[in-house]
């Protein structure tokens, strides 16, 4: 079995995996947005603002969409932290080995 590792592969394939992973997050969160859109214009629509349970409905309902989306916007921040990484490490792990193959 060879020593040598394929990094540019690795990294490729890596770099790949994570754009891929990215474009269906975004596209599965604004999928999300505009269902949960609709939904709130349709409650607008229907509600009837003098009554004082449809209120207290609407704010329930932006009060828990408020912390579901703070939650997934810091959810995101995390995993792009650790992405950013990841790659590092592999950058690194390529210097590391470039310097041993001289």
């Amino acid at each position: 079995m060879s020593d040598k590792v394929n990094l540019d592969g690795v990294r490729g394939e890596a770099l790949a995996r994570i754009n891929r992973s990215e474009r269906n997050f975004k596209l599965a969160f604004y999928a999300a947005v505009v269902f949960e859109a609709l939904f709130l214009i349709a409650f607008l629509l229907a509600a009837d603002f003098s009554n004082r349970l449809h209120v207290l409905l609407l704010i329930a309902t932006v009060g828990g969409y408020t912390v579901v989306v703070l939650g997934l916007v810091a959810l995101g921040a995390h995993v792009n932290r650790n992405s950013f990484r990841i790659l590092k490490a592999v950058e690194l792990l390529k210097s590391r080995f470039d310097d041993e193959s001289r």
